[in-house]
């Protein structure tokens, strides 16, 4: 499997990191890092501009809680309550 292949899988800080990886690649690294980087950086790119509508379609209606159920007081334990007596 490609990087190109992985990158619809890969979290958001992945993409970002591979990003500056690539950008870094395309003026400092060989040749052939320099191709490579050149070819997915636009990729890279295209992936992340397509999150936020991936995540606008997703989101999905909250229900609002209509009351908060009362914490039970907890149970006395036996030295409690005999200290209590």
């Amino acid at each position: 499997m490609s990087v190109s292949d992985r990158l619809p899988t890969m979290t958001d800080a992945d993409l970002q990191t591979l990003k500056a990886n690539a950008e870094r690649l395309q003026t400092s690294g060989v040749p052939a890092q320099q191709r490579a980087a050149v070819e997915l950086l636009p990729l890279i790119e295209a992936e992340l501009a397509g999150r936020p509508a991936k995540a606008a379609r997703t989101v999905r209606a909250v229900k609002p809680v209509s009351a908060v159920k009362a914490a039970k007081p907890a149970k006395k334990t036996k030295a409690a309550a005999q200290a209590a007596e």
